[in-house]
């Protein structure tokens, strides 16, 4: 019954906020800002309604006015929610194409400024790094990226994809990493899902890099965020026993 309930309010008020998002993006078509915003009102509106308590963590040394590339690890289609207020100002995300093809979300998705690119075809895939790196420049703004390329479902950090570093040591911007402990466990059915933490690690400089750290880059920020994810998932089951 609380899987119904919780399922019907989830679907009718996101398809809401995505229609009149939809339409007041049109009169500020593909601003970056829009995207902050939005993440903001779905991750404060839907936080409380899958029964999580959220704790977000922003390093004091990351300065969203400047540019940068921010990693997470991504877990499920909860990460929208989970880790939507720790997004920060003029901060696009880079999707599938297809996404914007979802009914409402996926207007609201495109409208808003996110990078869109096109997987299914291999020759356009392989300047996905180009034109991240370019947008970040053009547009003055910052990139939202997994690094993983997929969906984790509970199988932990999976091994990373080279390209969020080849964009960032091509864009020379930091990279930021951003680690939430483990929403696998979250059970609509289930009132209460305890707690999350979401936090953003200090800044990682790529200036003085080049094509050949892009692995030595790659390495050490995984070790850098699965150190961390342990860490958090300890401290959760540590706050839900409270």
């Amino acid at each position: 019954m609380i899987l119904f309930f919780r399922a019907l309010i989830i679907l009718t008020l996101g398809t809401l906020i995505s229609i009149i998002g939809t339409l007041l993006c049109l009169f500020n078509p593909r601003n970056p800002k829009n995207v902050a915003r939005f993440a903001h009102l779905f991750g404060t509106l839907f936080s409380p309604l899958i029964g999580v308590k959220i704790i977000n963590r922003i390093n004091p040394a990351n300065k969203p006015s400047e540019s940068c590339i921010y990693i997470a690890n991504h877990q499920n289609n909860y990460d929208m929610i989970v880790a939507g207020n720790i997004v920060q100002p003029k901060t696009v995300t880079v999707g599938k194409k297809s996404l914007a093809w979802i009914p409402f979300f996926g207007q609201l998705y495109y409208l808003t400024g996110n990078i869109l690119i096109d997987r299914e075809n291999k020759a356009k895939a392989r300047n996905t790094i180009v034109q991240v790196a370019n947008e970040i420049k053009r547009r003055d703004i910052s990139a939202w990226m997994f690094p993983e390329g997929t969906r984790s479902h509970g199988q932990g950090l999976l091994p990373f994809k080279t390209g969020a570093f080849r964009a960032a040591i091509s864009a020379g911007v930091p990279i930021v990493p951003i680690c939430i402990s483990n929403s696998n466990n979250i059970n609509l059915n289930r009132l209460n899902n305890g707690h999350m933490i979401v936090e953003m690690l200090a800044p990682i400089e790529t200036k003085d890099l080049n094509k050949e750290d892009v692995r030595s880059l790659m390495n050490h920020c995984y070790e850098m965020m699965s150190t961390k994810i342990a860490e958090l998932n300890q401290e959760v089951k540590i706050l839900d026993k409270k």
